[in-house]
Order: structure tokens, then C-alpha cells, then sequence
């Protein structure tokens, strides 16, 4: 797949769903993420988004060890969406 239309994709999918950041593992080494600026907000009418191409972080090396471990093989069909974590309710 062309690099623009997995950044599309990916795009797509954070878009459509209320995710924080929607990421598509292509190999080990190569991860395509689009992580929202803001929350969403019924003020708040633009979905500013940040396009990340290149190495893993911690958090997503440690999921590609646990998708080699279960044979999973790359890239990864789906795409990894991560949400945000719900008020607290003091």
C-alpha cells in the first residue's frame, strides 16, 4: 500500500470513531499513527489532527512483541484505536 493511502486511512478511522489516536502497524520498525489535538467538543466544529510516520513508541513496541508472541503477521489488519479515558466521578 502507497504511504497516502494508509495515512488516509487511518485519518478515516480516527475521524469517524470519538478515538484520542488511530494506528496501523505496517512492519515491526514502521507505524503509521493520527492522533487528535483536542477533544472532541460540541464548540469545538475542527478536528485538528497530527499524522505520525516512522518508529514505534514504548507502549506500541511492547504490542508488536505481544502480536509476534501470538502469530500475528504484519502489517496488522486492523486499525489500533486508543480512546480517551472517562471523567472520574468525584
Amino acid at each position: 500500500m502507497n504511504s497516502r493511502t494508509v495515512a488516509g486511512t487511518v485519518i478515516e478511522a480516527l475521524l469517524s470513531s470519538n478515538a484520542r489516536r488511530a494506528t496501523k502497524f505496517l512492519t515491526d520498525r514502521l507505524t503509521v499513527k493520527a492522533s487528535r489535538m483536542h477533544k472532541p467538543h460540541k464548540r469545538n466544529r475542527y478536528n485538528t489532527c497530527v499524522v505520525t510516520i516512522g518508529v514505534p513508541n514504548y507502549a506500541e513496541r511492547e504490542f508488536i512483541r505481544r502480536c509476534k508472541q501470538a502469530g500475528e503477521p504484519f502489517p496488522v489488519r486492523k486499525i489500533q484505536l486508543q480512546f480517551y479515558q472517562p471523567k472520574s466521578k468525584r
